[in-house]
């Protein structure tokens, strides 16, 4: 199974799909832009071969370029995880006539209007919205939509360059932050609470499945920056309160025709209990969710996931035994981190359900947080019990302070 993975070290959790992709069986051929002496350490010994291209986001670059390097040999498969990549796996697909979702159909998941168009022609719920293209579209959207609403870009990935707008002063504003940005969407805000429903799918069908709940929304964890951000799995997924985003969700993939590979989709439930689609991307999450999926059924995805895109299925166990969080932590003040306070504590009151932390330790340069989703480092727990997991995700939210200046 010769396979051509693109961006294998880039971002960091690539090495462990490409490591995944090995240990099934694969010969990995991973194209990147960065050197080949400079790739990190782990991902070497998993790479049959490599091919550096000089702009891993130039399209058309890269597919004659990786056409050229691998003509006269067969390959079977290319994929990709990162978001700005799986247009340009699916272009080399077409070209070579190989197994996998065509560009139109991912073009389905990465165009977020031509996502809502098609998911609203399957008769489900998503917001109100419109493609903008000028100030001025933007402006006529706004007041056709009403306030509050969301600004956000088309090809966009979680929720960066993402503003929620309630007032014409901030509508100005984000028009002014936006301004290189050439197509936004811009969308009814919707009230309530907000999950991620992901999967690993097989020929659209999902082997495996996960809801986790954004403790406060990803928007507003991006807006303050005394908040510590929590997301955490829910061990039992299809009670009645999830089961209909998880029924909205599988809806969603039918509609968009998904194929093979990981799903991230994020979904709103009203306070009335109408659950109404936000959008998906046919890649996994991001900051560190398929961890926690591993932590929540104690699995390796990276590894199952390269087995179903190898091999067409999953083996291992995947019941849920925990509702796993992770709470993402930002120091009080600029400069350096000086000291961590309540972590040793907290350990103590967890017990055998403290998983880890990744804090930056004393005398680290503190992260700049509205670029990073992992902050200054994660902590991460999980228990059994919803209500517990919960507790322990407050504790580290708000009793484990980094300090820096």
């Amino acid at each position: 199974m010769r396979v051509v993975f693109l961006a294998p070290a880039f971002p960091p959790e690539m090495i462990q799909y490409t490591r995944g992709l090995a240990e099934v069986g694969a010969e990995v051929h991973g194209v990147g832009d960065t050197p080949r002496q400079a790739l990190p350490r782990e991902v070497r010994p998993h790479l049959h071969d490599y091919l550096q291209v000089p702009r891993l986001l130039d399209e058309a670059d890269v597919v004659e370029r990786v056409s050229a390097w691998l003509r006269g040999r067969s390959v079977d498969r290319v994929l990709a995880n990162w978001e700005v990549m799986v247009e340009t796996a699916a272009r080399l697909r077409q070209r070579w006539g190989l197994p996998g979702m065509t560009p139109d159909v991912v073009r389905g998941f990465r165009d977020k209007e031509l996502m809502k168009e098609r998911v609203r022609a399957a008769g489900l719920r998503v917001p109100r919205s419109a493609r903008v293209t000028t100030e001025r579209e933007v402006r006529a959207a706004a007041e056709e939509i009403g306030f509050p609403l969301i600004l956000k870009p088309i090809a966009g990935a979680g929720s960066a360059d993402t503003h929620l707008v309630r007032t014409q002063a901030e509508l100005e504003a984000a028009v002014a932050a936006m301004r290189g940005i050439p197509e936004a969407s811009c969308e009814e805000y919707v009230e309530g609470e907000e999950f991620t429903f992901d999967t690993v799918c097989i020929d659209g069908r999902p082997a495996f499945e996960n809801v986790a709940a954004y403790l406060p929304k990803p928007l507003e964890a991006r807006t303050l920056e005394w908040v510590s951000p929590v997301v955490i799995t829910v061990r039992d997924m299809h009670q009645p309160r999830l089961a209909p985003g998880v029924k909205l969700g599988r809806q969603v993939l039918s509609a968009l025709g998904m194929g093979d590979g990981f799903t991230h989709m994020e979904w709103f439930r009203k306070p009335d209990g109408e659950v109404v689609f936000g959008e998906i991307g046919c890649r996994p999450g991001g900051a560190h969710l398929v961890d926690q999926m591993n932590w929540t059924s104690d699995v390796d995805l990276f590894r199952e996931w390269a087995r179903v895109m190898c091999w067409g299925k999953l083996e291992a166990d995947i019941t849920r035994k925990y509702n796993s969080a992770i709470i993402f932590k930002r120091a009080i003040g600029q400069g350096r981190i000086t000291r961590i306070s309540g972590l040793e504590e907290l350990k103590r009151r967890c017990g055998p359900w403290f998983v880890g932390e990744t804090l930056l330790r004393p005398g680290t340069p503190r992260r700049n947080w509205k670029q990073t989703l992992v902050s200054d480092g994660y902590i991460s727990v999980r228990h059994p019990e919803w209500e517990e997991a919960r507790k322990m995700a407050s504790w580290a939210a708000n009793d484990v302070i980094m300090h820096a200046e």
